[in-house]
């Protein structure tokens, strides 16, 4: 099956017109991160779209698979995104930290601001160069672009915003209904990191942010914790939400969450997904509800 890059497409591949008679769909990004990181991720990511179970992908210019599937990224209807990394060095210039230093050392005010605003502009130089455009948003790898120092380099280097675009993933709305307290607290911490002083500046700057943010889990479990966090996400979804995934079709040696990877990706090909969004009356669109209406509130 074909992926049909229309804002509104449904994750069944619905015609919209063919929506039950006064029912009111909600629209959700689904958005698979890290596309660019190995050949399984991109596979993972490339099949999702394929059968309409994405609606956007964040794009790892430095990773060694971001050059090999470009045509097929381009032809996939998806949304790209880039995913700004300053943790994963990849053999690329520029500053790039544990992911405890970096925040440390973002929030003391010690990064080095040339070596970061260098950093950010090579990335996005670079995402212009494999795409052939510019990103439809951004977010961070590991969520480093809402921290001190590399989210004002991030705002300064992108281009003037137009009718929202491009967007900015906010992580400082979680829904979290139904989590345990354990994936509460690092949602919690995820968006302590940073997520209000971003939304405020990027607000101000006129850039469109998604209104709640789902997907942070432990990254355990396989299929059966998968399931059921999606159904609990799904269950909570507001219209214009970003639900981040990572999946990926075959295993990697080298990535660590590479088996987890696997299970997400059977969980969103699979047919409980399409019998959630059904039953949730949801929808895939490329960005959040507002983008090319207001800044989400």
């Amino acid at each position: 099956m074909t992926n049909q890059p229309i804002w509104a497409a449904s994750f069944l591949n619905m015609d919209p017109d063919s929506q039950p008679a006064g029912q009111r769909y909600r629209r959700i990004v689904l958005c698979a991160d890290d596309f660019g990181m190995n050949p399984a991720v991109n596979a993972g990511i490339l099949s999702l779209a394929g059968r309409g179970r994405l609606s956007a992908t964040s794009l790892l210019v430095d990773g060694p698979a971001a050059r090999r599937d470009t045509g097929a990224l381009l032809a996939s209807g998806l949304q790209i995104g880039l995913h700004l990394n300053f943790t994963e060095s990849f053999g690329q210039p520029g500053p790039c930290l544990p992911l405890g230093t970096l925040i440390r050392t973002a929030w003391l005010g010690r990064l080095p601001g040339d070596a970061v605003r260098a950093a950010v502009r090579r990335q996005l130089a670079l995402f212009r160069d494999i795409t052939g455009r510019e990103p439809d948003y951004v977010d961070g790898h590991q969520h480093v672009h809402q921290l001190p120092g590399i989210r004002d380099a991030l705002l300064e280097a992108l281009p003037e915003p137009r009718n929202g675009s491009p967007w900015i993933r906010d992580v400082g709305r979680s829904r979290m209904a139904g989590l345990p307290p354990r994936l509460r607290f690092k949602a919690a911490v995820i968006a302590g990191l940073g997520a209000s002083g971003l939304r405020r500046r990027a607000a101000a700057r006129g850039h469109a942010l998604n209104p709640g943010f789902l997907g942070v889990y432990d990254f355990q479990g396989g299929v059966p914790a998968y399931e059921g966090w999606m159904r609990r996400w799904l269950a909570s979804c507001r219209d214009g939400d970003v639900l981040m995934c990572h999946p990926a079709l075959g295993a990697d040696g080298a990535d660590g969450l590479s088996a987890q990877r696997q299970a997400e990706h059977e969980v969103l090909a699979g047919p409980l997904m399409g019998r959630l969004l059904a039953e949730h009356h949801l929808t895939i669109e490329g960005a959040p509800r507002c983008a090319k209406e207001a800044i989400c509130p």
